[in-house]
């Protein structure tokens, strides 16, 4: 094969070449039996043989060297001799049998002959043979765009490697990111797979910039092929409703902020309370009476009890049946009045003429029912604890006002204080009751409970609210899912189908619930998913996407706290996968992103970075051997990328597919809008005032000509 040669290997290291091309390679082409090939060309490729294996290297420098030769007659000077010379990263091997694979485990020695690429060499790199059945754990066959080098070649992603293990697209704002995204989920719908389409997918999108309806259902002029498959339902801010009884206390203490010393308590045991919808007005009436002298007698000698009758040492306590006791009625549990019932015993026998060992009995058998009272309270205690973090609805309105009095009023000789102290976190909360941006998303305002709430909830966020919907309901996830099936035009859902795309526009929800309502959403998800019985876990893989992912999952905490929404999605990212929910984070400033969920990600697709911090933050996220190729981040066109991990045969370089319909995210044509004129109507300030001070969505009749 030397006529395939072009050069020797003049230093290696683990996962560079060195060549120095031969002196009689006059140009960087090199003629062959069917084709001539390029020889030195950034991205393109070199052979380096090690018996039959061929290693894959790709060309990342090519330089010449001008070397001036001098003899030893000081009166001669020779011509400059020119030598060139390439660096190539080693990225795979062509195994004997054929097949590449990512990585290298044979290195090449000095002086090993180096060949040009050919086309067999390319059909192996990028997997181009015809299949008659695709395997879809082995093969990447999911065509994703085309390579700039080798304009033939598409480059391929393994769909199932690409979200199996989560994946992000990191790149500057304007380099492409959302039409890399859209292009990728729309080939997926577009793409047989042996013979069959998608039809179950589950695909959450947390839409930012409100970019992405348009990517999925495209316009009345140019309506997405797919549109009757995908069925991709578009929540906007009037069907963005999260019921606040899903939250649990990590929520609840997030988004209100008690103190941590007087009000998180008291805040805590009031949601518990009303959780349970239970009133306590009986363990204080116990430790009323209990407290004044009869628990003291419980480990008295014979003497003590004799002493303390003598001098009667119990305060308003009389040796009798206490009236006060006796009306008490049944305003208490019912281990409550079994232990009064006892107390009204031992009172008995221990006013009475009885023996000391007799007095004594009693109280021995009043401690053992006092015991099993403080028992059954501490159960019941705990059961209050536990519930409050499950998602039972309540009336926010009396947690406000009677919850917090009954959780104040279980303290001791402190409830006037705990009032005060409590009082600005009862305004808190009432004024976000009164605040429309935060108590309609959030249903503050809500006074009914909601019929299988939780159910209807998990699948309108799925798009499967198709399963659970009866036309006779009338809540406010059921009203707008009838909207939906009403509409004339593209929004139109396609009745008794699951969604395959949720689209959750975000970009209208105030900032105050956003991270909340983020967090929220995700942590339902995940629970939900991992309440699957063991033998169905997985079989509903879901992808939740998270468009400019800095907002929701940052490194650094913006304040004093940690980000509800950081906690939950960096805890999907560490367990998610394991119940099929994946990760695919999208972001314009990668250092700003939480490294514990980049760092579980393993596929990654960049676009152009230009920023120095991101780029070297980007450099440690993936092999030393793949920072050569980041080198060419900077100066990226646009829908051009680097693709690298586990879901692409090899790191390679792409122009991503055109998305049709692309996202709405294009950039504005300032000059074009500049030159023409506009209708005296356009833009309509009157119009989008008013459906603003509304909180509405303006609906425009007369738009300017495109």
């Amino acid at each position: 094969m030397s006529e395939r040669s072009i050069g020797k290997v003049i230093s290696v290291d683990s996962f560079r070449a060195y060549i120095r091309l031969d002196d009689d390679l006059k140009s960087l082409y090199k003629s062959g039996y069917e084709d001539i090939y390029e020889v030195a060309r950034i991205n393109s490729y070199v052979i380096i043989p090690i018996g039959a294996e061929r290693i894959v290297a790709m060309v990342t420098s090519v330089k010449s060297i001008d070397e001036t030769e001098i003899g030893k007659n000081k009166e001669a000077i020779f011509l400059t001799k020119s030598a060139r010379y390439l660096v190539a990263t080693m990225i795979g091997t062509i195994e004997n049998n054929g097949k590449y694979i990512q990585g290298v485990y044979n290195y090449p020695i000095l002086d090993n002959p180096v060949w040009y690429v050919t086309r067999q060499d390319l059909d192996n790199i990028f997997d181009q043979k015809e299949k008659t059945e695709i395997d879809f754990e082995a093969d990447y066959y999911l065509p994703v765009g085309t390579s700039p080098s080798f304009s033939d070649y598409q480059i391929k992603i393994n769909p199932d490697k690409f979200f199996g293990k989560h994946a992000a697209i990191l790149g500057n704002t304007g380099s492409g990111k959302s039409c890399t995204f859209a292009s990728i989920i729309q080939s997926m719908f577009e793409f047989e797979y042996n013979g069959k389409k998608l039809q179950n997918a589950h695909i959450i999108i947390f839409d930012t910039n409100g970019e992405y309806k348009q990517a999925f259902q495209g316009t009345n002029e140019n309506p997405y092929k797919n549109l009757q498959e995908v069925n991709a339902f578009h929540i906007d801010k009037s069907g963005m409703k999260v019921p606040f009884w899903f939250m649990n206390f990590a929520d609840f203490d997030f988004l209100f902020e008690p103190t941590s010393g007087t009000q998180a308590p008291v805040f805590k045991r009031a949601l518990g309370l009303a959780k349970n919808q239970k009133t306590i007005t009986d363990k204080p009436i116990i430790d009323k009476f209990t407290e004044r002298g009869i628990l003291s007698l419980f480990d008295a000698s014979p003497d003590d009890i004799k002493r303390k009758k003598k001098f009667n040492e119990f305060g308003n306590w009389r040796y009798k049946v206490d009236n006060e006791i006796i009306g008490l009625g049944n305003t208490i549990t019912p281990n409550g009045n079994q232990l009064l019932a006892e107390i009204q015993n031992t009172l008995l026998i221990l006013g009475a003429d009885n023996t000391l060992i007799e007095e004594k009995n009693a109280l021995g058998h009043l401690q053992s029912k006092y015991l099993e009272y403080s028992s059954s309270e501490n159960v019941e205690q705990i059961a209050i604890e536990k519930n409050i973090d499950l998602p039972i609805w309540f009336n926010f309105q009396d947690l406000i006002t009677r919850f917090f009095d009954e959780a104040i009023n279980e303290q001791d000789n402190s409830g006037n204080r705990l009032r005060e102290f409590v009082s600005t976190l009862r305004l808190r909360l009432q004024s976000y009751l009164g605040d429309e941006r935060i108590s309609q998303p959030l249903l503050l305002n809500h006074t009914a409970e909601i019929t299988d709430a939780l159910a209807k909830f998990i699948s309108f966020i799925l798009g499967d609210f198709c399963k659970v919907y009866k036309t006779e309901d009338s809540d406010i996830f059921t009203e707008f899912y009838k909207e939906q099936l009403a509409k004339t035009d593209i929004e139109k859902l396609v009745e008794n189908k699951p969604s395959q795309i949720t689209i959750i526009d975000m970009s209208l929800l105030p900032f105050e619930v956003l991270e909340t309502i983020t967090g929220l959403i995700g942590r339902l998800i995940l629970e939900f998913a991992s309440r699957f019985p063991e033998n169905d876990r997985g079989n509903l893989p879901m992808v939740i996407a998270l468009e400019e992912a800095q907002n929701y999952i940052p490194e650094k905490n913006r304040g004093d706290r940690e980000s509800i929404a950081k906690k939950v999605f960096e805890r999907i990212a560490r367990e998610g996968r394991k119940y099929g929910i994946s990760l695919l984070v999208s972001s314009q400033r990668p250092s700003e992103l939480s490294k514990t969920v980049l760092s579980q990600c393993n596929s990654f697709i960049i676009h152009r970075l230009q920023n120095p911090e991101d780029q070297k933050y980007v450099r440690q996220l993936v092999s030393a051997a793949n920072e050569d190729i980041l080198q060419q981040l900077p100066i990226l066109p646009q829908q051009h990328v680097v693709i690298m991990g586990d879901a692409v045969r090899t790191p390679v370089q792409a122009k991503m597919n055109t998305a049709n319909p692309r996202p709405n995210s294009n950039n504005p044509k300032f000059i074009q809008n500049w030159i023409k004129e506009l209708p005296e109507n356009f833009p309509n300030y009157k119009g989008i005032a008013d459906s603003w001070e509304k909180g509405t969505n303006f609906i425009s009749t007369a738009e300017p000509e495109n």
